[in-house]
């Protein structure tokens, strides 16, 4: 099975109608190539900062930028994953991604579950916490060609969730990003790669492009990792879409190769299984 994975980089600003018109050009452009699955990046309606949130929160669905993403998947006969948006429910905020099938139907959403707060001294202090609630639960979902696991940004750091998509039968993990210009030159391919080598999956990563002018400077360099590691495609960091032909033999053919999966000692150590609480699937979302 293979099937052709579009990551798009695209530069936010501050007009969020503006910001949903292009992701709708780049979604068509990723389409006409061949692509089955689309993912936008993190934060792609609205600036990223903590004093933007609350301004360009919308509820999930029903907001202007589900919308956009609905019609889009519907119009393009694609999956959409979200990247991700500031989601308002009742009175608290989220870090949110939407995921719609190419029927158009918000099939689940992934709210971010490690909330963004470091201070690395002298050089970036940043508190999501200060403005949003986190996430409850881990969140998958189903597709003819794989199964996906989602997480976005920094939650792409805690190896326990990807352990746990590996085990629940996900082939592609999919986060949606934004590292800076002080963690990305450092960990973002180091990560990427990680998490790939460790449960044996294909890892993608879709970050905004770089504005030097903006509160929040993103590294960009959006990837496309393979189960051995390799990165199969990647950018840096300007405006575009990168892309990579998935092919899940690729997948098998490394696991016969290093057969860690069979080979972990469950007898010594607890599995991330045992520890799960709460997953999401798309079957949370049932249309009819």
């Amino acid at each position: 099975m293979e099937f052709k994975l579009a990551m798009i980089q695209m530069a936010v600003g501050i007009s969020k109608p503006d910001n949903l018109a292009k992701a709708v050009k780049f979604i068509q452009e990723a389409s006409s190539s061949g692509a089955s699955i689309i993912t936008l990046p993190e934060c792609f309606n609205s600036p990223y900062g903590t004093k933007y949130f609350p301004e360009y929160a919308e509820s999930i669905p029903g907001g202007p930028s589900t919308e956009a993403l609905s019609k889009a998947a519907k119009e393009n006969s694609v999956y959409i994953v979200g990247g991700s948006i500031p989601e308002k429910d009742g009175d608290r905020l989220y870090n949110t991604c939407a995921v719609f099938n190419p029927k158009g139907e918000l099939i689940t959403k992934h709210r971010k579950v490690h909330l963004f707060d470091i201070n690395v001294p002298g050089k970036i202090r940043f508190q999501e916490s200060e403005v949003l609630s986190p996430g409850e639960s881990l969140t998958m979902f189903s597709t003819p060609y794989c199964t996906i696991g989602v997480g976005i940004c920094y939650d792409i750091r805690f190896a326990e969730m990807a352990q746990i998509y590996s085990n629940k039968g996900c082939s592609l993990l999919l986060y949606p990003g934004a590292f800076n210009m002080t963690t990305g030159p450092a960990h973002w391919e180091a990560i990427q790669r990680a998490r790939a080598l460790d449960n044996q999956v294909f890892v993608a990563t879709a970050s905004p492009a770089r504005d030097e002018n903006a509160d929040y400077v993103a590294w960009g360099h959006s990837s496309v990792v393979d189960p051995w590691g390799t990165v199969i495609s990647k950018t840096e960091e300007k405006e575009g879409v990168i892309y990579a032909n998935i092919d899940l033999s690729r997948l098998e053919e490394v696991r016969k190769m290093i057969p860690i999966t069979k080979q972990k000692r469950y007898d010594l150590y607890q599995p991330a299984t045992l520890a799960l609480k709460k997953i999401r699937q798309d079957d949370l979302y049932d249309s009819h």
